[in-house]
C-alpha cells in the first residue's frame, strides 16, 4: 500500500495562470456576442420592415456561422497551435464586428447578415480552441473543473450582452415608439431608419475596438504550447476512432441537446410570459433574473465539482431541471414562470460539464478535433426551437389558442426541453457508472 500522502492536483498551474486568465476572458466575449444578437432579430424586423421569417436570416446567419467553420476551425489547428486559432478567431470576430459600419451605411439587411456570419466564424475558431485549450492547461484530473471555472465568466458575458442591447439598443431604436412606421413618407422613414441603424451599429463597432486591443495582447503574451510532438495520425483515422468511442458520441448527442434546451428555455421565455398575461419588458426582466441565476449556478457547480464526481452532479442538475420542466409544463400562473427562470440554474453546469467529460479521455491531437463536433453541436439551438415554434403555432399565431392534453399549447411546447433533460440525467448517471464508477477502481488497483 502506498504511505505517501498524495499531494492534491493543482486546478490551475502558477506557471500558467497569466494565459489562464487571458483565455478565460474569451468566453465572457463570446457569450456577449450570444446576448447581444437575440434582440436583434425583433430590432432589424421594426427597423428594416421584415416578415418574421426575414428577420429570422438573424438567428440563421449566427448559428450557419459556427455550425460551418467550427470543423474547418479544428482542421486549422490540427496543423497549428491553439494560440494561432485563437488569434484567427479574434481577428475575425473583430472584423465582422467592424463590418457593422458599412453595413448601417448601405443599409442593407444582407450586409448585416454577412457580418454576422463572419463574426461567428471567429467565435467558432475561439470555442473550438479556447475550451480544450483550458482542459490541456494543468493536470487531466482537474480538467473539468478547470474547464467550469473558465466558464464561470461567460454568463458575465451574457449578462453584459442583454444590458448592452436593451439600454443601448433597443431604448434607442425609434420606429419601436411609432405605431405605424411603415405608413410614414419615404425621407420621414429614412431618418429614422439611419438612426436606429447607428444605434445598431455603435455596440459592435466598439466591440470590433476591443477586440483589437485583445488580439495584441495574446499576440505580446507568451502561451504555452500543448501540441503534442510525435507524428499526428491520418485525419480519417482519427474521425474513425471518435465514430468509435461510445461516451465520446452519447457526449456529443448531450451537446446537441442541451444547447437546445438552453435555447427554447430562454427563447420561448416571452411567449410563456404572454400566456401569463405578462408584457415583454417585464419578461425581459425576468429573462435578466434568469442571467443572473445561471451565473450563480456555474459559480456553485464549480465549487461542488471539488467534491462530487461530474457525471452524478451533471445527473443531479438535470433531474432538478426535469423537475423544474414539469412545473412549467403543468402550471398555469406565474410559479410555471419562476420554474422557467429556475430551470437556468440546473443548466448553468451542463455545457462545461459535458464538455469536459466528453474530451477527457481523448488524445489531444482527437480533442482538437472532437471540439468541433461539441461546437457544431450547437446546430441544436437553430433546429429545436424551429420546433417548438411549430408547436406553439398548432392552434394560430397565439400562444394559448388551444389546449394539448389539458395544458394550453406554449405550456405543452416545454415538452421538448423536458426530453433533453432525460437524456441529459440518463448520460450522467451512465458515465458516473461506466466510467468514473470503473476509474476509481483502477485508481485502488494502482494505489495497492
Amino acid at each position: 500500500m502506498n504511505t505517501k500522502t498524495e499531494k492534491k492536483a493543482a486546478v490551475i498551474p502558477k506557471n500558467v495562470l497569466v494565459p489562464f486568465l487571458l483565455v478565460t476572458l474569451l468566453f465572457a466575449l463570446w457569450g456577449f456576442a450570444n446576448a447581444i444578437t437575440d434582440p436583434m432579430v425583433q430590432a432589424f424586423k421594426k427597423v428594416l420592415e421584415l416578415s418574421n421569417s426575414q428577420a429570422a436570416w438573424v438567428q440563421m446567419a449566427f448559428y450557419g456561422g459556427y455550425f460551418c467553420m467550427a470543423l474547418p476551425a479544428a482542421l486549422f489547428m490540427r496543423k497549428y497551435s491553439y494560440k494561432t486559432g485563437i488569434l484567427i478567431g479574434l481577428g475575425l470576430y473583430a472584423i465582422g464586428a467592424l463590418l457593422f459600419y458599412p453595413a448601417a451605411v448601405t443599409q442593407h439587411f444582407w450586409f448585416f447578415c454577412i457580418a454576422l456570419y463572419v463574426l461567428t466564424f471567429g467565435l467558432a475558431f475561439l470555442e473550438t480552441a479556447a475550451n480544450p485549450y483550458v482542459l490541456a492547461m494543468g493536470p487531466k484530473e482537474t480538467a473539468t473543473l478547470r474547464l467550469n471555472l473558465a466558464q464561470a465568466v461567460n454568463p458575465v458575458g451574457l449578462v453584459a450582452g442583454l444590458f448592452i442591447a436593451q439600454q443601448f439598443i433597443l431604448k434607442n431604436i425609434k420606429s419601436d415608439d411609432i405605431n405605424n412606421f411603415s405608413a410614414m413618407d419615404e425621407a420621414a422613414k429614412a431618418l429614422v431608419r439611419t438612426s436606429d441603424l447607428m444605434a445598431i451599429r455603435n455596440p459592435y463597432v466598439i466591440l470590433g475596438l476591443v477586440l483589437i486591443v485583445v488580439f495584441v495582447l495574446f499576440l505580446a503574451i507568451k502561451m504555452p504550447q500543448s501540441k503534442e510532438q510525435e507524428a499526428m495520425p491520418g485525419i480519417s483515422k482519427t474521425f474513425s476512432d471518435l465514430g468509435k468511442n461510445k461516451k465520446y458520441v452519447l457526449g456529443v448527442i448531450a451537446q446537441i441537446l442541451y444547447i437546445g434546451a438552453q435555447i427554447m428555455c430562454w427563447t420561448y421565455i416571452y411567449q410563456y410570459a404572454e400566456a401569463k398575461g405578462i408584457d415583454g419588458v417585464t419578461a425581459g426582466y425576468y429573462q435578466i433574473v434568469a442571467f443572473i441565476v445561471f451565473t450563480v449556478g456555474r459559480i456553485l457547480g464549480t465549487y461542488l465539482l471539488r467534491f462530487i464526481s461530474s457525471g452524478k452532479l451533471l445527473a443531479s442538475f438535470a433531474v432538478l431541471a426535469v423537475a423544474f420542466v414539469i412545473g412549467v409544463i403543468t402550471s398555469s400562473g406565474e410559479f410555471g414562470l419562476y420554474c422557467l427562470v429556475g430551470i437556468s440554474f440546473c443548466m448553468s453546469l451542463m455545457f462545461p460539464t459535458i464538455y469536459g467529460i466528453t474530451l477527457e479521455d481523448l488524445t489531444e491531437e482527437q480533442s482538437k478535433v472532437g471540439s468541433a463536433g461539441l461546437v457544431m453541436a450547437i446546430v441544436g439551438g437553430a433546429l429545436m426551437p424551429k420546433l417548438q415554434g411549430m408547436i406553439i403555432d398548432a392552434g394560430g399565431t397565439g400562444v394559448s389558442d388551444i389546449q394539448i392534453l389539458g395544458v394550453a399549447e406554449v405550456n405543452f411546447s416545454f415538452i421538448l426541453p423536458l426530453l433533453c433533460f432525460v437524456y441529459i440525467s440518463w448520460y450522467g448517471f451512465y458515465i458516473s457508472s461506466k466510467h468514473e464508477a470503473s476509474n476509481a477502481v483502477s485508481s485502488e488497483a494502482l494505489a495497492v
